[in-house]
């Protein structure tokens, strides 16, 4: 199948690592331009290496100045944009009255604001095109509460802006969709630290949580990701798909 997406160019936040880098891999492979933005310098030094010939940028995503300056990079190595992944995330805090609002603010910048903020940057020039995709990563647990809550409700706020920019933007010729992931072995991620913790209380927690009995990877996410970026997907707008093994106790 072919997903034509070869010369496409695409930009991925948070890619230096994980799931994004997962992401930029598999576009990589589809013939795309890829440039990746995070903020580890080593990491991406990484990336680059591994990935060749995905660009790299550097960057604080917290940060708004260098949120645009890195966006307006990735503009000038590419001339212009036809995909953003808007891929960066993390947790902290803990239970809501163990946890400060500042960091619950943070939770909200680097999660939610973060991909706003791409999204407007990146609108003007694929209106301009009549063409473009708009990617967010979320998770199973904007949709319910499994994580923390400081995450949790970052990322519903992800899944209510993915469904109000699509329609919104669809008449211009762009699609806004959104990939859930449900519990994502890398790593560098979370689920492995805690395997490497507690081996066998991560092994009841797949046996109770997961019907599908393991841990997804990164290439599950990436794949779904492609594909909905693809022509392929041509009618699909607005919708946020879980991809997690049947973790989700949501049934909408």
């Amino acid at each position: 199948m072919d997903l034509e997406l070869k010369g496409k160019r695409v930009l991925v936040t948070g890619g230096s690592k994980g799931i994004g880098k997962g992401i930029a891999k598999s576009f990589l492979a589809e013939g795309a331009k890829v440039a990746v933005i995070a903020r580890g310098k080593e990491a991406l030094q990484e990336v680059k290496k591994e990935l060749e010939p995905v660009e790299i940028i550097q960057a604080d995503l917290m940060d708004k100045k260098e949120r645009a300056k890195a966006f307006d990079a990735c503009t000038e190595l590419f001339g212009g944009i036809d995909i953003l992944i808007n891929n960066v995330g993390g947790s902290n805090g803990g239970k809501t009255m163990e946890t400060s609002l500042d960091e619950f603010e943070e939770a909200i910048e680097l999660n939610y604001l973060s991909a706003v903020h791409f999204s407007q940057l990146a609108v003007p020039y694929m209106k301009k095109q009549q063409y473009g995709v708009i990617l967010n990563i979320s998770s199973i647990f904007g949709r319910e509460s499994g994580g923390k809550p400081t995450y949790n409700s970052a990322k519903a706020a992800m899944i209510s802006f993915t469904k109000s920019l699509a329609d919104e933007l669809v008449k211009d010729g762009i699609r806004v969709n959104g990939v859930a992931p449900g519990s994502i072995l890398h790593p560098s991620g979370n689920w492995q630290k805690r395997i490497d913790e507690d081996p066998e209380k991560m092994k009841k927690f797949v046996e109770s949580e997961i019907p599908a009995g393991r841990f997804g990877t990164v290439e599950e996410i990436a794949d779904v990701v492609v594909f909905l970026s693809s022509a392929r997907a041509k009618w699909v707008v607005g919708a946020t798909l879980n991809v997690d093994g049947g973790q989700s106790r949501a049934n909408f």
